[in-house]
């Protein structure tokens, strides 16, 4: 399988503090597919046979495989979907591409590519062809820059670079086992837990985040804007209360739970940094760290550390059947690699985010 996923897990932050980035193309509005050999969710429903156009290339004539355009139905405030299906004479799927087109404040350049190839479908041109048409309607959409992932060393690894992308940044993906032999640091994340931290307290909750919180939460999403990105042309999102609870909704729309930890400054009530983590609907699994942030003016406290000991002291009483936990970081971000180590998150494998310059 071909897999290029435009998502960006767990980037972290400078050497005073962290922050863990969210999937850029997940987290928000649920949009790509993870693994799968070909991404079947593009027969559900909510793409609808009306947005079907009829599958021709550039100069008119019919592709081989035959390369399908649809159009998702759902548009959100920070952006919508593209996808095509490339399907054989006989109409079985050879493989997709999703083509995500940002249209929030400050990433209005910016799309994201993910494509799904069936492994017997390679080198027969079906990647490059669904790869020319998310090119197209991205320069048509005046994007500056399109980025892709792939672990690296992969057949999308070797794709990307061949179809001129070029690597940007490298994420080393961690998990933190729960049960096992690889589990037997709860005691040590309870004791930092427990370590008082003068001047602040922690505060979560499930879902939504409450009301009175609202505000102050949109704010410290801020803690993002420096995030150590190397040369990804991301941008600089503007978080408010709007899209704080759209972020929300999403995650519950997919089924899913999220739970965010956040310490709040005790002289005037606001969150100094937050901790999210998303556990699948069953609570079974692995669940995924998000956004982990400290405000600059609050770094150097053991904020991040103190929040993500408390998310996963939550994740082991809340859901008992779960697995581990997940998190990726900037190979450049070595504050939070060694937050990561200390709470016993051990790495599994890198990915390599691509852009390309259009």
């Amino acid at each position: 399988m071909i897999l290029l996923e435009a998502a960006k897990r767990g980037v972290s932050q400078d050497t005073d503090e962290n922050t863990e980035t969210p999937v850029l193309g997940i987290d928000q509005e649920g949009f790509g597919c993870r693994r799968h050999d070909v991404c079947l969710s593009l027969r559900s429903p909510a793409w609808s046979t009306d947005a079907v156009h009829q599958s021709v290339d550039l100069t008119g004539a019919t592709l081989s495989p035959r390369i399908t355009a649809l159009a998702d139905p759902d548009r959100t405030p920070s952006g919508h979907r593209l996808a095509w299906l490339a399907s054989g004479e006989d109409g079985d799927p050879l493989g997709s591409a999703f083509l995500r087109v940002f249209t929030r404040e400050g990433q209005e350049h910016l799309s994201e590519l993910q494509v799904n190839v069936h492994p017997a479908e390679r080198r027969r041109h079906v990647g490059s062809q669904l790869l020319d048409a998310a090119v197209t309607a991205a320069r048509e959409a005046d994007r500056r820059s399109m980025v892709a992932q792939a672990d690296a060393g992969t057949p999308g690894d070797h794709f990307l670079a061949a179809r001129g992308f070029r690597k940007v940044l490298t994420l080393t993906y961690a998990r933190l086992a729960l049960h096992g032999p690889d589990s037997g640091k709860a005691g040590e994340v309870d004791a930092i837990v427990a370590a008082p931290h003068p001047g602040y307290t922690l505060v979560s909750w499930q879902g939504t985040v409450p009301d009175e919180l609202a505000r102050t939460f949109a704010d410290s999403r801020r803690a993002m804007d420096d995030m150590p990105m190397d040369d990804t042309d991301y941008g600089v999102v503007a978080w408010d209360v709007e899209q704080v609870l759209a972020a929300a909704k999403a995650v519950a729309d997919r089924g899913e739970l999220l739970t965010t930890v956040a310490a709040v400054d005790a002289s005037d009530g606001s969150i100094a940094g937050f901790s999210e983590l998303v556990v699948p609907g069953d609570g079974k699994g692995d669940a995924l760290h998000y956004g982990t942030g400290v405000l600059p003016e609050h770094r150097g406290r053991g904020l991040a550390r103190w929040m993500k000991a408390e998310a996963i002291r939550l994740a082991r009483h809340a859901h008992p059947d779960l697995g581990g936990l997940v998190t990726d970081t900037a190979d450049s971000n070595t504050h939070m690699r060694r937050i990561n180590d200390a709470l016993g998150y051990v790495p599994t494998h890198q990915a390599l985010e691509y852009q390309l310059d259009l």
